[in-house]
């Protein structure tokens, strides 16, 4: 069993854990939430050793293997192969195998005696092996790389060649082969698309050792786990059931020791009052003395306090025509039309339908998203928008990219008229939850519940009808994905969303759309019905475009992919030199009005200020139409750099 006897571990700026006392069973299977930066990945530290507890013990049976899915590959690992990394996930085997053959070199050479006494060794030796899994190792390793989608053609590729979120994959696969008795997860569904996430699941549901499960996704913590362990504001409780029995319990445990503080505080109040009351009087002084003894003996109840994000509340939608959007006969392709990442889609989004899009990561998702929101024109074909139809749309990168000096008042200055009124701002800032000196604080500040509330303020600067969200819940915690799953049911307008998060999909969409390159299929039904009409499709180690091609010539198979490669590696050349050549010109650009701007500040007599205006009105009429140029060339290259590493995964 694993042991936490009173430990305290705190930093600087926080107390983590305070005298805590946990014990986790041999077999139990461990959900750890809280808040972001609550201590859960602290928690995996203390136990695998990696950080010393302030004080108290820590203790983990040493006869157990333990393995611990970490964020960053080990040193040795980039030049070893895919196959040959994720298979060395036990170390015992390979001290095993070399004395195995050490053995077997030198008993032709011994005599009878000793040669006993050394095959009896090695026969020790095969079985602890054998008990290990040694034997069948690297076809366990094959299994689960195929299960979380690695294609077979690049078992043999170093792990160098991969990029950060495949190595995290190759790590997550490698602690699953490994099949140790006690296993660390800290949010392994980070990186995966929504089928990986489901193989995943089904995989771990059968694992029979002690399981420890950090997690943001609901739809793991629910269907794996028979414990919860909630760490929040330095207090750490066990709940004897999964997610939904944590949720339930917790909010009954919360009201029960709010209200036994209420009467603490009262009692502790009489108690005062009687002590100012009394204390000067000689009759009293001994009663006093002792209702001031058993104050001090009273132990404070302490309640969690959960970082919980303010509830994100969506104004109503302006009034639209029935039909918001169309795509009739839509293609896109980024190299004149000879590889279509998308072709010939016929899509018809109506009035207040919320629709998600499910895929392998490569199907094109994110390209679909921004052919909808019109941020990548068609290559064929037509996009067509609904009456008074005002489109709002995140894309998956926007709270990775936010400018860290920018206050939140600039970014939304950035996307309104010039002419808007400060309070229109602050107004909206308010009504996401963030007031008065709020609209000064620096982006770089913010929680993941902050960004996704500034991105929705700033969405509805300018009020849409339609949401079209990539991955909003990325960066989120449990709480801040709740609050905003259920700020898009209850808004009326209409929502298209991408999302890894299985839970959050199946709560909040009523139609999915499947993508199945270079077309769509479209399910009028919620997640659970998608799945239903899917059950017989498994996920295999070949990717969707490569099924079904297996009496084909493979020899013309890696001729085609050849070419498409080439094909693709010229066009993201050029769209790379593209957004360099944008990105040249929005310096230039801007180096000029700096400089102007330094002569006005600086007086410059020599100066004609009429024409120095005149050329800052273009200059600024220019950067934003670079700009809009640069958006638009950047949004072309990530589209092709998806595809260009999905071709070379």
């Amino acid at each position: 069993m694993i042991d936490f006897k009173n430990v305290y571990k705190s930093y600087p700026s926080q107390d983590l854990l305070v005298d805590t006392n946990l014990r986790i069973n041999p077999g139990e299977r461990v959900g750890l939430v809280g808040p972001n930066g609550a201590g859960k990945s602290t928690m995996f530290f203390l136990i695998t050793g990696e950080v010393l507890p302030d004080k108290g013990t820590v203790s983990v049976p040493a006869n157990h293997r333990l393995a611990y899915l970490r964020q960053q590959l080990p040193d040795d690992a980039a030049e070893k192969s895919l196959l040959d990394y994720v298979s060395d996930a036990i170390p015992e085997l390979n001290q095993l195998m070399e004395r195995i053959h050490c053995i077997e070199a030198v008993i032709p050479d011994l005599d009878s005696q000793d040669a006993e006494r050394e095959l009896k060794e090695l026969g020790n030796l095969q079985t602890r092996f054998e008990s290990l899994g040694g034997y069948n190792i690297r076809v366990r390793a094959k299994i689960v790389l195929g299960g979380l989608g690695f294609l077979e053609r690049r078992f043999g590729d170093r792990m160098s060649e991969f990029s950060g979120g495949w190595q995290m994959r190759a790590s997550l696969a490698r602690v699953l082969v490994a099949e140790p008795e006690i296993m660390l997860l800290d949010e392994p569904s980070n990186y995966l698309d929504i089928p990986a996430i489901e193989w995943l699941q089904r995989y771990l549901k059968d694992f029979e050792g002690t399981l420890l499960l950090i997690s943001h996704d609901r739809y793991l913590l629910k269907s794996l786990t028979n414990i919860t362990v909630e760490i929040a504001s330095g207090i750490v409780t066990r709940f004897s059931g999964n997610y939904d029995y944590y949720v339930r319990e917790s909010e009954m445990r919360l009201k029960s020791l709010e209200a036994a503080k209420r009467n603490q505080d009262i009692k502790k109040e009489k108690i005062e009052r009687f002590a100012e009351r009394f204390g000067a009087k000689n009759t009293k002084a001994t009663l006093v003395k002792s209702r001031l003894k058993a104050l001090e003996k009273m132990e404070d109840i302490l309640i969690p306090r959960h970082h919980s994000t303010a509830g994100i509340r969506l104004p109503h939608p302006p009034h639209s025509g029935a039909e918001m959007v169309r795509l009739e006969d839509a293609s896109l392709s980024y190299d004149g039309g000879k590889t279509f990442v998308l072709e010939n889609l016929d899509l018809r989004i109506e009035r207040g339908q919320k629709i998600a899009l499910a895929g392998y990561n490569g199907t094109g998702k994110t390209t679909l998203l921004k052919m909808l929101a019109g941020v990548l024109p068609l290559s064929s074909g037509k996009r067509t928008l609904g009456h008074k139809v005002v489109v709002g749309y995140q894309a998956q990168e926007f709270a990775d990219i936010l400018p860290p000096e920018k206050s939140l008042y600039d970014i939304l200055q950035a996307v309104v008229p010039s002419a808007m009124a400060t309070k229109r701002i602050r107004t909206v800032l308010g009504a996401f939850g963030f007031s008065g000196d709020d609209a000064d604080k620096k982006c770089k500040v913010l929680s993941g519940g902050e960004k996704i509330r500034l991105a929705f303020a700033r969405i509805f600067i300018n009020p849409p009808n339609i949401l079209i969200l990539d991955e909003p819940t990325t960066h989120l915690d449990i709480h801040a994905r709740e609050s905003l799953q259920s700020a898009l049911k209850k808004y009326e307008g209409t929502v298209c969303i991408v999302s890894h998060d299985i839970e959050f999909v199946r709560n909040l969409a009523d139609i999915i759309i499947a993508m199945t390159p270079p077309g769509i299929t479209r399910y009028c039904g919620n997640y659970d019905y998608y799945l239903e009409k899917n059950a017989a499709r498994e996920i295999s180690s070949e990717s969707p475009k490569e099924k079904n091609i297996s009496n084909e010539d493979p020899r013309q198979r890696r001729k085609e992919r050849a070419e498409r490669r080439q094909g693709l590696a010229k066009v993201k050349s050029d769209a790379e030199k593209e957004v360099r050549k944008f990105e040249k010109q929005i310096e230039q650009l801007e180096t000029e009005r700096l400089e102007i701007t330094r002569r006005i500040e600086n007086n410059d007599t020599g100066i004609d200020f009429y024409k120095v205006n005149k050329r800052l009105l273009h200059i600024e009429e220019d950067l934003k139409g670079v700009s809009d140029k640069w958006v638009l060339a950047a949004s072309m290259l990530e589209e092709i750099q998806k595809e260009y590493d999905a071709i070379h995964q």
